[in-house]
């Protein structure tokens, strides 16, 4: 009996040591993931190890994903798609939901657009792919706009906002928290906010070869409840969670308080009503020639993650 409660308390001990040697290559950017877990404490007596890489935008973040330089990173549905269609070893296992008003289409104060209709003709600057361009399209699409009939600028945020200040283009295609700074500052307004036209859908990507490793695996379900703890803990403390944000991301407090109090985003399960928002969104991308070809997304879904909610 004593021989089998020694050995049961060496299996014990061995696999917490195990635990403690796995590390997780996380991919984040500035003010999301790793902010919040800091902000809400669940960085603390991590069972495992964490090594962070930081980038500036979801294309860089996703080619590290697809070249296995990281383990996990948090991309949205776009980026998601295109590491579908280029074949990447990478899959979606749980999903953040947010309201997606502050992805929207934005003009400068004085401009005199009213209404998506009044876009025709006008020149729009956004990401080439982005959720911002995807609802350009959504808003031209619903007030029966071709995109033929607007003239493109593709660039980056920073070029796109100067851009917009200095009449070079029209509209800015764009998403919280550079929404709310637009609004907060008073320089521009909203024109078309993406309620009704975005799925407000964020991933926790994997690579396939950490989801094979069993001890990554275990890991990287704690750290999925980690992260719905932590998106739970900043929502119940907005005031104080955006007096951080805005430090970590250089935006005045009000322009990052209004983009996280009105994201209300949640972690949850990958499930099925997930994949269909994502299929439609792959099926409009192909339909506008950002995605070659058809393509099936349930590919790039793993469902062996359950997310606790409280």
């Amino acid at each position: 009996m004593k021989l089998s409660r020694f050995f049961a308390l060496s299996l014990l001990l061995t696999a917490h040591a195990h635990a403690a040697e796995v590390t997780l290559r996380i991919a984040d950017q500035k003010g999301n993931m790793r902010a919040e877990l800091e902000a809400a404490q669940q960085l603390q007596n991590l069972p495992y190890h964490i090594e962070w890489a930081e980038f500036p935008a979801a294309a860089p973040l996703a080619e590290a994903l697809n070249a296995g330089a990281v383990d996990a990173g948090i991309i949205g549905d776009a980026p998601l798609l295109f590491s579908l269609a280029a074949g990447s070893p990478v899959k979606a296992v749980a999903v953040s939901k947010s309201a997606p008003y502050g992805t929207a289409v934005v003009v400068n104060s004085d401009s005199t657009l009213k209404t998506a209709a009044d876009l025709k003709g006008k020149r729009i600057a956004t990401g080439r792919g982005s959720i911002g361009h995807f609802v350009a399209l959504k808003a031209l699409q619903q007030a029966g706009v071709k995109d033929s009939e607007v003239s493109w600028r593709f660039l980056t945020p920073a070029d796109a906002r100067l851009a917009l200040d200095k009449g070079d283009v029209d509209a800015w295609a764009t998403w919280d928290p550079y929404t709310a700074l637009v609004e907060t500052t008073h320089s521009g307004r909203v024109l078309v906010p993406g309620t009704g036209l975005a799925t407000g859908n964020s991933f926790l990507a994997v690579t396939d070869s950490a989801l094979k490793d069993e001890a990554k695996r275990a890991a990287l379900q704690d750290y999925v409840n980690r992260l719905a703890a932590a998106d739970r803990w900043a929502n119940s403390h907005a005031d104080a969670y955006s007096q951080t944000l805005a430090k970590i991301i250089g935006f005045p407090a009000d322009a990052a308080k209004k983009a996280f109090t009105r994201r209300q985003s949640h972690w949850q399960s990958i499930d099925s009503g997930t994949i269909e928002q994502q299929q439609a969104t792959a099926d409009f991308y192909q339909q506008h020639g950002l995605i070659s070809q058809p393509l099936n997304v349930k590919a790039t879904f793993w469902q062996g993650f359950e997310v606790k909610q409280q």
